[in-house]
């Protein structure tokens, strides 16, 4: 399928925007541009929004009224770029279609601070939320987009038997870039991008690390029921992809989707890409299956 007339007209607008990889690119001033962006989208009400210290990690906590699970979000930007401010429209959006407490977590950043860093601060995130008696006990997902998708997996995999479910948005897996979707669908997002994340993230010595790289992971059979939800036109396609077919042949209950006609970064902005809240539903629908389950067994 083609690209989606919202994805065309979105790779048109950031069309002479410089690249990442160009030497005078300026990380700082970049993530202060977005969180000028985000401040002005709409935002919509929540019954109570927290920042906290979870764990000596700062996160902001998204309560909506009558919540009955947890979700643990970890935001996307190529582990570079991004934080709860720029994420705040969309969490606030996903926790109100979920009816779920939402942790966002605002892990440390590369290149100040690299691998382990990030994923050592969701775990003592986690470790948090097993202290407040208020969420403590109740049905608990990881979630993520892009580099947050890696972030909630390795998490998971980090604690088996702790989560209810884990909900991957278009997650960037695969340090070394082998899939067909790197040649055959990197519209709007390039691999040498991707290539320079990685190489802010981590060292070489790092990418065959499964808590960097969970493909590589001999744990996958130990997560519990997984969503992916992938971008036709997205170079980390495949990937999430894979990961569907290793998860059903280890044995999990998986189930991927891929959206047609996208590509990556569609799904936190709702007010350009008529997909995004479809997304949204899907994954909150998904954990309202799992948490009806749960009350179903205990009952």
């Amino acid at each position: 399928m083609a690209l989606h007339p919202q994805a065309r007209q979105a790779i048109e607008d950031a069309a002479g925007e410089l690249p990442v990889t160009d030497p005078s690119y300026d990380i700082a001033a970049a993530r202060h541009q977005a969180r000028v962006a985000a401040a002005a989208q709409e935002k919509v009400p929540i019954g109570e929004v927290r920042d906290v210290d979870a764990g000596g990690v700062p996160a902001r906590l998204y309560l909506p009224e009558g919540y009955d699970a947890v979700v643990v979000h970890a935001h996307g930007g190529g582990f570079v770029f991004n934080d709860v401010e720029v994420h705040d429209a969309a969490v606030r959006r996903f926790a109100a279609i979920a009816g779920a407490a939402v942790l966002s977590v605002d892990y440390r950043r590369p290149p100040e601070h690299r691998f382990p860093a990030a994923p050592d601060d969701l775990t003592a995130a986690v470790a948090w939320l097993a202290t407040q008696p208020e969420l403590a006990g109740l049905p608990t997902f990881a979630h993520g987009d892009s580099a947050g998708g890696n972030l909630a997996l390795v998490t998971a995999l980090r604690h088996p038997g702790r989560f209810a479910g884990v909900a991957l948005i278009y997650p960037f897996l695969d340090p070394t870039a082998a899939f067909d979707s790197y040649r055959t669908a990197a519209d709007g997002f390039e691999p040498s991008e991707a290539a320079w994340y990685w190489q802010q993230y981590a060292s070489p010595d790092d990418l065959a690390d499964p808590d960097l790289a969970p493909l590589l992971s001999d744990r996958l059979g130990t997560l519990p029921p997984t969503l992916v939800t992938t971008a036709e036109h997205d170079p980390l396609r495949d990937e999430g992809e894979h990961l569907v077919l290793l998860l059903a042949e280890a044995g999990v209950e998986v189930v991927g989707t891929r959206y047609l006609g996208q590509l990556h970064g569609y799904w936190r902005h709702a007010s350009v890409f008529d997909a995004a809240e479809p997304t949204m539903r899907q994954v909150g629908g998904w954990i309202r299956m799992l948490v009806e389950r749960a009350r179903r067994t205990a009952g």
